[in-house]
C-alpha cells in the first residue's frame, strides 16, 4: 500500500530513535497501549489480532476514527487506512535498522470534503500530528516504559 500522493493533504516525518528495533516495533505495534504515551491520542482498541484485515477504532484530537490494517511487515512495515468525520486516511510506518538507531519514517494521505474546503490546513495539522507521534515514539522508546 501506498499513500494517496494526489490528496490535498499529504504529511511526512521521520525520527531516529536510539533504542533496539524490537523495543520499537513492540510499542507502535500495541495499539491498545498508544494512549498511554502517545498524549495525542485519548483512546485506542485493536477488535483482534495485529493482523492485515483487523480493525481498530480510536480517538485522536477529538475524532473518532475507525482504521484497517492493511499491511504488515514484521519489524518493517505496517500501513493501514481510516475514515473519521467522512474523510478517508492511509497511513503507513516504515522501520529501518541502522547501527545503533531505528529510522521511523511515517507518512499519511488524507482526503475528503474538509480536506478539499481546507487542504493547508489540513497539512499543516497532520504535519503537527505525525512530527508529535514520533517524538513521543522515541521518548517511550528511549526513555522507558
Amino acid at each position: 500500500m501506498e499513500i494517496d500522493q494526489e490528496a490535498p493533504a499529504v504529511a511526512e516525518a521521520e525520527i531516529a530513535i536510539r533504542a533496539p528495533l524490537e523495543t520499537v516495533w513492540r510499542i507502535q505495534t500495541d495499539i491498545d497501549s498508544w494512549s498511554q504515551w502517545n498524549p495525542k491520542i485519548q483512546r485506542a482498541r485493536l477488535g483482534g489480532p495485529f493482523a492485515v484485515d483487523s480493525v481498530f477504532k480510536w480517538k485522536s484530537g477529538g475524532a473518532s476514527i475507525v482504521s484497517t490494517l492493511r499491511e504488515i511487515e514484521p519489524m518493517r512495515r505496517i500501513a493501514w487506512t481510516g475514515k473519521a468525520m467522512r474523510a478517508r486516511a492511509r497511513h503507513i510506518w516504515d522501520f529501518e535498522p541502522r547501527g545503533d538507531v531505528v529510522l521511523v519514517r511515517t507518512q499519511e494521505s488524507f482526503d475528503g470534503w474538509w480536506p478539499r474546503l481546507l487542504p493547508g490546513l489540513t497539512r499543516r495539522m497532520l504535519d503537527s500530528i505525525l512530527r508529535a507521534w514520533l517524538q513521543s515514539l522515541k521518548q517511550r522508546a528511549e526513555f522507558g516504559e
